[in-house]
């Protein structure tokens, strides 16, 4: 059967996305952070799960990874790449901590290429396919989620590159843009916004006081509309069984309009826009 690497498989669009896969026939490796996160998942009536203890900025994790993928995918190779890890860093440029900042790029972008790199030469055996989980962020980007969105941007550019680099292999690079989904990366979201509220920002209380209780609407806002992570995980099956899949999917009506907009509306439109749906 086929055989899929999941990462961020502990939460929201990467649990979803093993589950659906395994109880389709697939062996998958999910990439988690804890132990518990992979009982859990072991919990669940699907089929071949495998937990892998990877959190994509440990060089001690990535290296057990290449081990584990020699030793599932020896023969066969990878059939299927799913990027997923990442969180969300809300923050006005001007005030936002540069390791912070440091740190979302180093998960959402550097991390992603991590787990490319020692998983492509068994993707080239098997044929498989890489589907990167981007954001209509890269989109639209509204204020005070500047880190966030840059990270996706650039995260736009590593999966075109692939794109082009791995096609000679018959490899297909996949960039899904989902708008808002029901996961926890908001509940993280509402733990850092109450972290930084308790250390009391100076600087951002200063000279951004409504940044904070836009954030928190924000924030609260996505996790009550998002769409269910199961609807992601069902264009990611598209992407990975598809006979000519696409080169990105919106995911969400909000990610078909975000897609629209950014493509057409002229910049000060869409700050406008933006402004208005505060």
């Amino acid at each position: 059967m086929p055989t899929a690497l999941v990462t961020g498989s502990s939460t929201g669009i990467g649990r979803a996305t093993t589950l659906r896969l395994a109880r389709a026939g697939w062996t998958v490796l999910a990439g988690i952070r804890k132990d518990a996160d992979g009982a859990s998942l072991l919990a669940e009536p699907a089929g071949d799960i495998r937990p892998v203890l990877l959190d994509v900025t440990k060089p001690d994790h990535l290296d057990a990874l290449a081990a584990t993928l020699d030793e599932h995918c020896a023969d066969a190779g990878l059939d299927g790449l799913v990027n997923n890890a990442g969180f969300a860093l809300a923050r006005p440029i001007e005030v936002v901590d540069l390791d912070a900042f440091r740190w979302q790029f180093e998960v959402n972008v550097f991390g992603q290429i991590a787990v490319s790199q020692r998983a492509i030469p068994h993707l080239r055996r098997a044929t498989g396919r890489v589907v990167n989980i981007g954001s209509t962020g890269s989109r639209v980007t509204p204020r005070y989620m500047g880190p966030y969105t840059a990270s996706k941007h650039a995260l736009v550019g590593v999966n075109d590159a692939m794109r082009q680099e791995l096609r000679d292999w018959g490899i297909r690079v996949v960039l899904l843009e989902p708008g808002a989904i029901a996961t926890p990366i908001w509940d993280k979201g509402k733990a850092e916004i109450k972290e930084v509220e308790a250390e009391g920002d100076a600087a951002m209380t200063a000279l951004y006081p409504e940044a904070m209780p836009e954030m928190t609407r924000v924030v609260h806002q996505q996790a009550a509309d998002g769409i269910d992570p199961d609807e992601v995980a069902k264009v990611v099956w598209t992407a990975l069984t598809a006979r000519r899949p696409r080169a990105r999917y919106p995911v969400g009506r909000d990610a078909y309009l975000a897609t629209f907009l950014g493509r057409h509306m002229p910049p000060k439109v869409m700050d406008w826009l933006i402004s208005i749906g505060r």
